[in-house]
């Protein structure tokens, strides 16, 4: 496997951050590989419909320090998934993952998602085509079941039937998808959460590489996973407590202990900001969005959170905003209007 895919060497753990729908996107993981080198980043979901019909690069272009980065498709036509896998591949991704968890109505229209549970063969199908035309990794992402079954044989036979088509690693939501009745955010929250089927997984194909989602805030539920599975996956508490993410490279990856400081972190954003906002336009407002959670749980946050929040403030240069966001209540605005001319 890839050197960048984050588990070069036999028996060495996964830690990432999950694909997240309108979050995690190039400004998203750009912040987020501020804070940890070596965790594994994930795009949002990306459909073969929008790489095959519409902006490649768009949908594509990411930031070359994201890596180790992973491609994540959404689709059920194999020779669509092979076509995106190989773009993936050629812009640069450590791995192509493909989705079978997202339980969301629009996202069934399209016969993807977990509803493709049902079709373990059709999925096979789809990695196989994907195997044959890349040579970064192709994973799967998945949940435990669909709708209200509980049947463990339901999971094994999905994850039996897809491994023998080339997919070594499944990354494995520990909850059941409701296909009715629940929004995405419900079916993220209202199914019961049962990782003992996850580690029964392990038990029974100890030559995968099983990573767990669903549920885990906290170093030590972490720690506790890493010790019966290969990897874990980390969703929102990612997003929404990102300063956790500093401490991931020294405690699970052994790296030495860091000097970085919140408020370094978020010098750097105000100067990628101003990179952003000279090389393509995009407004700052676009990135801060995904750094709200920054200084989460300590005094002062609500303010802070409300000044990168303030699109009145859009003309300012980003060091301003933070000056602002700080207490300075005098931004420079000469300094504000060069850099947005």
């Amino acid at each position: 496997m890839s050197e960048k895919a984050g588990f070069v060497n036999e028996g060495e753990k996964i830690l990432s951050v999950a694909p997240m729908m309108d979050w995690t996107d190039r400004h998203c993981r750009h912040f987020h590989r501020l804070l940890s080198r070596h965790a594994l980043l994930y795009t949002e979901m990306v459909t073969t419909g929008a790489l095959v019909h519409g902006d490649v690069e768009r949908h594509l272009r990411f930031n070359v320090e994201e890596h180790p980065v992973a491609l994540q498709l959404g689709g059920s036509e194999p020779s669509d998934l092979a076509h995106c896998a190989r773009l993936g591949e050629q812009w640069g991704y450590d791995e192509i993952n493909l989705n079978c968890g997202c339980p969301s109505e629009r996202v069934q229209r399209g016969a993807f998602g977990a509803c493709l549970m049902a079709e373990p063969q059709l999925v096979a199908d789809c990695v196989k085509a994907m195997v044959d035309v890349v040579d970064v990794p192709v994973t799967v992402k998945h949940r435990i079941g669909i709708d209200k079954g509980e049947s463990y044989e339901f999971v094994r036979d999905f994850v039996g039937t897809v491994s023998e088509a080339g997919c070594k690693v499944f990354i494995v939501h520990a909850r059941n998808a409701w296909l009715k009745g629940l929004s995405p955010k419900e079916n993220r929250e209202v199914p019961p959460l049962r990782y003992e089927m996850v580690h029964k997984l392990k038990q029974e194909f100890p030559g995968l590489t099983i990573a767990i989602n669903g549920g885990l805030t906290t170093g030590a539920q972490v720690a506790g996973e890493l010790q019966k599975l290969d990897g874990v996956m980390i969703g929102r508490e990612a997003y929404h407590n990102p300063w956790w993410l500093a401490s991931w490279d020294t405690d699970f990856f052994g790296a030495e202990p860091s000097a970085l400081t919140r408020e370094l972190v978020e010098e750097q954003m105000c100067d990628y900001m101003a990179r952003e906002f000279a090389a393509h336009g995009t407004p700052w407002s676009a990135i801060a969005r995904h750094m709200l959670g920054l200084r989460h749980g300590l005094a002062g946050s609500r303010r802070w959170r409300q000044v990168w929040s303030d699109h009145k403030l859009k003309g300012l240069h980003p060091r301003d905003v933070m000056a602002l966001a700080h207490g300075s209540s005098e931004p420079n605005m000469s300094t504000a209007e060069a850099a947005c001319a």
